[in-house]
This record gives structure tokens, sequence and C-alpha cells, in this order.
């Protein structure tokens, strides 16, 4: 309760400069690229309402994209970008086309390694694969989240559609991608690992102002 009231309190204090306010870069798929609704509608750009301008939020996501691609755009970004906080939603498509777990943990890994060394916090979001995959090939890409999240200390949202993929009300109607309405949950989702980060930042911005 505190920790939220202390954010609010930042939230709601005077506007800093552009080039002070935290930046939080976050790299994912069609999932955090408002697929199939209008951009404003997804929940990165509710993020960016919610903090009212105190932080800065660049949706540098993209459909189709995978752990590879996002791997390769990563450098390029960090150093355009230099942000605090970097969210890391990806292997949704690695898992829908069946490729290694281990790839996955390798370029997830890799992005983790190079968004620290740019000054960077991480939170990584975790997704699942339908049951049709087998258990065994969904166990081993569940679980690249949580050990890179224990091999790293990181934080992190097991599943970010928790309480919406299986809710076919709101999921389009290709059963992968959520709709406008389900926007608000997910933000919900991310929003508990995400406000310590910020509040650190916030903090540290006002105290530096």
């Amino acid at each position: 309760m505190f920790l939220w009231g202390l954010l609010a309190m930042l939230l709601a204090a005077a506007p800093l400069a552009a080039a002070e306010r935290p930046l939080v870069l976050v790299m994912g798929d069609s999932l955090s690229a408002a697929y199939g609704i209008e951009r404003e509608a997804g929940w990165v750009h509710l993020l960016a309402e919610r903090l009212d301008g105190k932080a800065r939020v660049v949706n540098a996501c993209i459909s189709g994209e995978t752990s590879s691609g996002g791997a390769a755009r990563l450098p390029e970004l960090l150093r355009q970008h230099a942000p605090d906080i970097v969210l890391l939603e990806l292997g949704g498509n690695d898992g829908l086309r069946g490729l290694p777990p281990g790839q996955l943990r390798a370029n997830l890994a890799t992005m983790i390694e190079a968004s620290r060394a740019a000054g960077a916090e991480v939170l990584l979001l975790g997704i699942d694969v339908p049951p049709n995959y087998g258990p065994a090939y969904r166990d081993a890409f569940t679980g690249v989240f949580q050990r890179l999240a224990d091999r790293y200390s990181v934080p992190l949202v097991p599943f970010l559609l928790e309480g919406v993929a299986l809710d076919h009300g709101l999921m389009q109607a290709d059963g992968i991608h959520p709709t406008a309405a389900a926007q608000p949950a997910i933000l919900a989702n991310v929003w508990p690992a995400l406000a310590p980060l910020l509040e650190a930042d916030l903090a540290q911005t006002e105290a530096a102002h």
C-alpha cells in the first residue's frame, strides 16, 4: 500500500522536462503492438496514459516479431532511446513456430544482458503456448521465463494474458490476440511488477530535480 501511495505522489508531482523523465522501452510482438485494434486501445498506450507524462513510453513492438528479431533490433534501440526500463514481451511467435526453447532462452538472455549493460532495469513478460503443442514442449517453453528471472534476478510477469486468454469474450476471432476490451486487464497484469521499477526511477529523478 505504501508503494502505491508513493508512486501516486510521484506521478502527481510537478512535470519534469522531457529529457529528465524516465523512459520505458517495450520490446514485444503483436500482443503489445495492438494487433487488430486501434493502437490507442492497446495496453502499452494505456500505460502511457496512466503515467500521465511522468515517464515516457516507447512502443518498439512489431507484429510477428520473434526473440531473434528482437535481439537483433535491441542494440540500436538502446543506443537511440537510452531507456531506464526495458519490458521484454517476446517468445509467443517462437512458440507458435515450434522453435527450440533453448534458442528463446539464449535470445532473451542476450537482451537482458544488453539492457543491463546500457543501464536499464528489465521486466520479463512471460507467455504460454496452446496445450496442443504437448506438455513437454510447453513446460520447456514456459520454464524459460522463470529460469531467466531466477538467473538474472529480474522481475517476471509469469503470463501476460492471465485472466484473458481463456475468456473467449476477450479474444479476437483468431483465438490468439486479445480484443480492445482485454487491454486494461493486460495492463493490470503488468502494473504490479512494473510499478516498483517506476517508483525507484521516479524517486531518483525527483531527488535530482
